[in-house]
């Protein structure tokens, strides 16, 4: 293996484990990220610790502080805009996706849909982490089903800022299971080709769980166990 091949082997390994530590809150939001308590602690050397951490600045999971870096804060109003965000665009998105989606295509999402909900009524739990990539999953592939990349690039990155907080959402087995109902329910109105019951179904959807996350993350007693200013 190559200097080059092994930097950025470590750099991925590096990330994911970084990114894991902050998604899961083993790292908390305003934690400082020293580069050199990085390298101690994970055994890495200098250029992939950096390399790591610029790329999850770039997700929105770290921010400069001064000379080093420190664990982003969970920000509530980017929360919010980006649930307006989702929602102008994800509308627009599966009203498209009636149109142009094609049978096959809905019958695979209703399969993969169909085979969570019955795992998970068999008693066979998703974590955390996989119900947050199941539920990005759906919403990617009905954006894709639009036929334009651009919506389906926009949802990806808007899910990719929101990471963290859909997997505070994501810990509860009542979330979980709501969240794959109304899922449930946009897919049959898109199935239907109702272009306006799937509309307002995501709609729905997307104020619902933001309101659901705000009102946890505003709570006093959330602040206080994860040490949010």
């Amino acid at each position: 293996m190559t200097d080059d091949t092994e930097r950025r082997t470590q750099t991925t390994q590096l990330y994911e484990r970084l990114r894991t530590s902050i998604l899961t809150l083993e790292l908390l939001p305003g934690q400082s990220l020293a580069e050199r308590g990085l390298e101690t602690r994970f055994e890495a050397s200098r250029t992939p610790v950096r390399a790591a951490l610029v790329r999850l600045e770039a997700e929105g999971l770290v921010r400069r502080d001064g000379r080093s870096f420190a664990v982003a804060p969970i920000d509530l109003g980017e929360i919010g805009q980006l649930a307006e965000y989702r929602e102008a665009v994800e509308t627009a998105a599966v009203r498209l996706a009636v149109q142009r989606a094609s049978d096959d295509d809905l019958d695979a999402l209703a399969d993969e849909l169909t085979s969570m909900a019955e795992a998970n009524a068999a008693g066979d739990s998703m974590r955390a982490g996989d119900s947050v990539q199941a539920g990005g999953d759906f919403h990617s592939r009905l954006a894709q089903l639009a036929g334009n990349p651009f919506f389906s690039t926009a949802v990806a990155s808007s899910l990719r800022r929101l990471e963290r907080t859909r997997w505070l959402e994501a810990s509860s087995a009542d979330s979980r299971e709501h969240a794959r109902d109304e899922h449930l329910r946009i897919l049959a109105a898109v199935r239907a080709r109702d272009a306006d019951l799937a509309a307002a179904l995501i709609a729905e959807h997307i104020r619902g769980t933001h309101e659901r996350l705000r009102e946890a993350l505003s709570s006093d007693e959330w602040r206080r166990a994860h040490a949010v200013p």
